[in-house]
């Protein structure tokens, strides 16, 4: 049997996290078993469609490597891939429910007539074998008085027509799966019904359902904020999967090798904000210093005129703290920005007296400094306090906001090098004249 699976978002607006570990899933287990992975696109609903979504689901699994095999852009052999392109068709088995009599009219709309008596049920790939009583499912409309078929309906015609193997979808769905079970046993295709995979829903730590409070974003607001979609891949992948092993880093490559249906926990995984930060933090300082300067770039999180060879050399002092791209800029800024001295800051609990002396002697100090390397000004501005039996902490903690308006900066010496002596002494006589 050839493996096919598929996703089949409703462009109702951005599909939050939570739709791209199903996909991460499909992908997995396609290329697990040099399958397929299909992309559908489910739009009957009218009435709830919101300009522009499609393009953002699109966006969203391109961002994250995982563009499918067939769908709407890429074409294939059992398209079309839009559901409200196919109208013709779902109407044709329409029709041959209601020749067959196991479907009928009601006020423009068509129901589907369910089976009563006896019960139906399935194994689960996730959950073992599951059955419902027949008696407790009611008629239910496959066509709409719009025209426009029901999920129920159209996604088993499209299931079929398409050779889906395997159905990944959320748990929610398992109440309703005898309702599709019973459409492919009055189409004539009871023996060909996908394996379902019902997915335990992602909840958050307070075991509620995964809301925006929790981290359920779109896969998009992830990238803006700074997020690499290596880590995204790597996190979603462990959501409610594991490889029976303590590796948690993982390539592509491993993913594949490791992944089948047999590591999906039936218990509902929790989304975890600080898991997903450590995650994204490994995979920066995975990267070379040129390629994260790259990203940071081409992400927007520092201004594109910078040149990119000065943003590499501030890298090394700020890699260790980022948890994403736009950490950047918060821990290194003041190197590119306009200088804004912080006097509050600058004098905090000293006089301001003694503030005014350290700088100036500080000015002295640096003018007499020939190799202005972090090394050389460490030794010397050492030397001062020993000599002048100074705090270290009151010394350094005036210097560094000083020169760079900020009491949270990576390594002060090191950044005082970076910036230049000619840079470090304006901004240090800026701050002496606004105290």
């Amino acid at each position: 049997m050839e493996v096919r699976v598929r996703v089949a978002p409703s462009p109702t607006g951005t599909p939050h996290i939570g739709f791209s570990r199903t996909a991460v899933f499909n992908w997995l287990f396609a290329r697990a078993n040099k399958g397929k992975y299909i992309l559908r696109i489910e739009d009957t609903d009218q009435a709830r469609l919101v300009p522009g979504s499609e393009e953002k689901i699109v966006e969203g699994l391109k961002w994250l490597e995982i563009e499918p095999d067939e769908g709407p852009l890429v074409g294939g052999e059992y398209g079309p891939y839009i559901q409200s392109q196919r109208l013709d068709i779902y109407h044709k088995y329409a029709d041959q429910l209601l020749n067959s009599g196991d479907a009928y009219k009601e006020d423009g709309a068509i129901r589907f007539k369910t089976k009563t008596e006896g019960v139906t049920s399935w194994d689960d790939l996730v959950h073992g074998k599951i059955e419902f009583a027949n008696e407790t499912f009611g008629d239910f409309v496959i066509i709409k008085s719009d025209g426009y078929p029901t999920y129920h309906f159209a996604h088993v015609v499209d299931d079929h027509l398409m050779k889906i193997s395997h159905v990944f979808r959320g748990d929610e769905w398992i109440s309703s799966t005898p309702k599709h079970i019973q459409m492919f046993n009055s189409l004539g295709w009871g023996n060909e019904i996908p394996f379902y995979v019902h997915l335990p829903l992602i909840v958050g730590p307070d075991r509620a359902k995964l809301s925006k409070r929790h981290g359920a974003e779109s896969a998009m607001i992830y990238r803006d904020n700074g997020y690499l979609p290596e880590a995204i891949f790597n996190f979603l992948a462990l959501l409610g999967w594991s490889p029976k092993t303590d590796q948690e880093i993982f390539t592509r490559e491993e993913l594949i090798a490791k992944f089948d249906l047999k590591g999906i926990n039936p218990t509902m995984p929790t989304f975890n904000i600080d898991k997903l930060n450590w995650y994204n933090g490994q995979y920066i300082r995975a990267l070379s210093d040129e390629d994260l300067a790259k990203k940071i770039i081409s992400g927007g999180f520092i201004d594109s005129k910078i040149d990119t060879n000065e943003i590499t050399k501030v890298i090394p002092l700020v890699k260790e703290r980022l948890v994403t791209l736009a950490d950047f800029a918060k821990y290194s800024g003041f190197f590119f920005g306009d200088f804004s001295p912080n006097i509050k800051d600058l004098v905090g609990k000293n006089d301001s007296c003694l503030v005014k002396n350290i700088i100036n002697d500080s000015l002295k100090l640096i003018s007499e400094i020939k190799n202005f390397s972090h090394e050389e000004l460490e030794s010397k501005f050492r030397e001062y306090v020993t000599k002048t039996e100074q705090k270290p902490s009151v010394v350094f903690m005036i210097l560094r906001v000083a020169v760079t308006g900020s009491t949270a900066t990576p390594p002060l010496f090191e950044t005082m090098e970076i910036l230049g002596k000619e840079v470090c002494v304006s901004r240090m006589r800026i701050s002496l004249e606004n105290i």
